[in-house]
């Protein structure tokens, strides 16, 4: 696994909440829901991101949060039920992925429980995030797209 360290900006973002497993649904949501707002808005070509906020091994997957994410202005004008906040900017341990959904969840199992316990950092209480650049692909055939794993890091 190759991971680099960065020092990321803070992001202004707006973001829908999906309560309900993770997997497929969440694509759906981006697809049925997210999509149509982001293009009501103008928001196409912006950097996108998804915050899991819990485990599914520990919480039950009826109530796993998840938050599909597009970075904005900060005082831009939107219409829909779209909540913002701000990614905070620090250091992130950062993974590219390329592959199907499908396999994601081992990419960030292989980065929080084998790569972080050696690394001489730790988690810290900035959101884990997956950032969607404006380049990023999905095959729509396949269903394997990119992304970038961030995990927010500090010394031990």
């Amino acid at each position: 696994m190759q991971v680099s360290l960065k020092t990321l900006k803070p992001v202004h973002i707006a973001y829908l909440r999906h309560l309900g497993p993770y997997g497929d649904t969440v694509g759906q949501f981006w697809q049925e829901t997210v999509y149509p707002w982001m293009v009501a808005n103008s928001l196409l070509g912006a950097s996108r991101y998804g915050i899991s906020h819990d485990d599914p091994s520990i919480t039950s997957p009826a109530k796993c949060r998840y938050d599909a994410c597009i970075e904005v202005a900060e005082k831009s004008l939107l219409s829909g039920n779209a909540l913002r906040a701000t990614l905070p900017g620090g250091m992130y341990a950062v993974v590219d992925y390329s592959g199907p959904a499908s396999e994601i969840g081992m990419a960030w199992s292989r980065l929080l429980r084998d790569w972080l316990p050696t690394s001489g950092l730790q988690l810290d209480g900035r959101p884990c995030f997956e950032l969607y650049p404006p380049d990023a692909t999905y095959d729509e055939e396949t269903g394997d797209f990119t992304c970038q794993i961030c995990v927010p890091v500090a010394p031990l």
